[in-house]
């Protein structure tokens, strides 16, 4: 079951409790086996404005800091820009800052069944979108029209938690379904026009203010009322989360090059069939980069492919086909050699 939290400050949602038989005996819980690869393309553009990070390993990332994260433990963002590159290569150099040192993480995560600490965690994810996007508007080097979509997945233990302020998408594969586990934040999904339009703002053919087809966006400060004053534009992400389970493949994050071209589930299959003939999430995103390219995709593009099992649990291999054996009475060779003899005859 995927739980979902729409971004609005201190509203409740659901979480996963132990696992345990119907005779109350309990079982043991699975946990992830992470491993990633990635790949980005320019496509048809001129200028290259996606960026993207990945850790696979937190605990290794942070060997040295206070910080104590379960096993396993993995961090990933995407970060498509536009109005030039500036704020989306800011994003990267400064994810870990932002994500894991400035926006009071907690420092300790005991277990991904705590509710308490999972909430903690997600106010934090939020308050660093908005330090990051605060920090865009105060850096001289990011130009005020510069802006940057982002998505982030971060995988604690068992849970998978993805925060997203953009159009990038998350999809999640279990048994072959795709799952969306982020939003497309666009001027005509009706809940973000309507926002929009409560904010003094409009939606013109598609665009919001007729200028950004995004809603959602870090920067692009020249777009934005003056800080503290509410604008259309906004860098409030939404959540979304999952407790992972046995049925869950792997994770997608695509910017939105590769989902104007493809489904949720064309991707899903795609990348399915390639773990299927060489267990290699590199490979499938730079396979999946090509057949987007191959639909006439107009835009930059960027695929991060998140495996939690190992290609046996995924895929195991049929059982053997045991070599049968033919035993043949005297008489039944007899018979077979007489026949064998009239045939030559």
């Amino acid at each position: 079951m995927v739980y979902i939290h729409c971004g609005v400050p201190n509203s409740s949602y659901a979480l996963a409790t132990s696992d345990f038989n119907s005779d109350g005996s309990a079982v043991m819980q699975f946990m992830p086996t992470i491993r990633s690869g990635s790949f980005s393309d320019i496509g048809l553009r001129r200028f290259m404005e996606d960026e993207h990070i990945m850790i696979d390993d937190l605990s290794s990332h942070f060997f040295d800091s206070v910080f104590k994260f379960p096993t396993p433990s993995a961090f990933y963002g995407a970060f498509d820009g536009h109005g030039g590159a500036e704020a989306a290569a800011y994003m990267k150099e400064n994810a870990v800052r932002f994500f894991f040192e400035n926006a009071d993480i907690p420092q300790t995560y005991v277990s991904d069944d705590d509710d308490n600490l999972v909430e903690e965690v997600v106010n934090s994810f939020r308050r660093a979108f908005l330090l990051a996007d605060n920090a865009l508007a105060d850096d001289c080097n990011v130009s005020s029209s510069s802006g940057t979509t982002a998505i982030t997945a971060l995988v604690l233990g068992r849970r998978l938690l993805v925060a997203n302020a953009g159009d990038c998408r998350a999809v999640l594969c279990r048994k072959g379904k795709a799952i969306d586990m982020s939003q497309d934040h666009k001027p005509i999904h009706p809940p973000e026009r309507r926002r929009i339009e409560q904010l003094g703002g409009y939606v013109d053919d598609g665009y919001l203010n007729g200028v950004l087809s995004v809603t959602r966006a870090l920067g692009d400060w020249d777009m934005k009322f003056p800080r503290g004053s509410p604008s259309p534009l906004i860098a409030e992400p939404e959540f979304r989360q999952a407790i992972l389970t046995k049925d869950d493949e792997f994770l997608i994050i695509g910017c939105d090059g590769l989902w104007d071209v493809m489904t949720s589930q064309e991707a899903v299959s795609f990348v399915r069939r390639g773990l299927r003939r060489h267990d290699d999430p590199q490979q499938c995103a730079r396979d999946l980069i090509k057949e987007a390219l191959r639909l006439n995709t107009g835009d930059n593009l960027t695929v991060i492919v998140i495996c939690f099992l190992d290609g046996r649990e995924m895929f195991p291999s049929p059982p053997r086909q045991r070599k049968g054996r033919w035993c043949f009475s005297t008489e039944a060779l007899f018979t077979l050699r007489r026949h064998m003899d009239d045939e030559s005859n």
